[in-house]
């Protein structure tokens, strides 16, 4: 089994920032191996992804939407990804979650893990 478990969320005003970690556990855990994502879900509406990156961080990935704000990356040794969130914006607010791909390189190959979440909220 692995255990992921994210942290940082909070209140921040528009135009902060804020850095979310996702600490990885489990005898079976191998994190180097895997590529790590974001997701996150807004009150009543569904999960999206917002950023992935591979085994290495040296390939990332980023939705739209935050691209140039949101910058994804990982410390193989602390067995840990990071989000780093600048210029939030209200419709940022979400609850973020971590999620391990299946495969070293992110793409449709399915997700095996997901953490349950930490909340951001952005206030105008």
């Amino acid at each position: 089994q692995v255990q992921l478990v994210e942290s940082g969320g909070g209140l921040v005003q528009a135009g902060g920032s804020l850095r979310l970690s996702c600490a990885a556990s489990g005898p079976t855990l191998f994190f180097r191996a895997y590529a790590m994502g974001w997701f996150r879900q807004a009150p009543g509406k569904e999960r999206e992804f917002v950023a992935a990156l591979n085994w290495s961080g040296g390939s990332t990935k980023y939705a739209d939407s935050v691209k140039g704000r949101f910058t994804i990356s990982r410390d193989n040794a602390k067995n840990t990804v990071y989000l780093q969130m600048n210029n939030l914006k209200p419709g940022d607010t979400a609850v973020y979650y971590c999620a391990r791909g299946t495969k070293a390189t992110w793409g449709d190959y399915g997700i095996d893990y997901w953490g349950k979440g930490t909340l951001v909220t952005v206030s105008s």
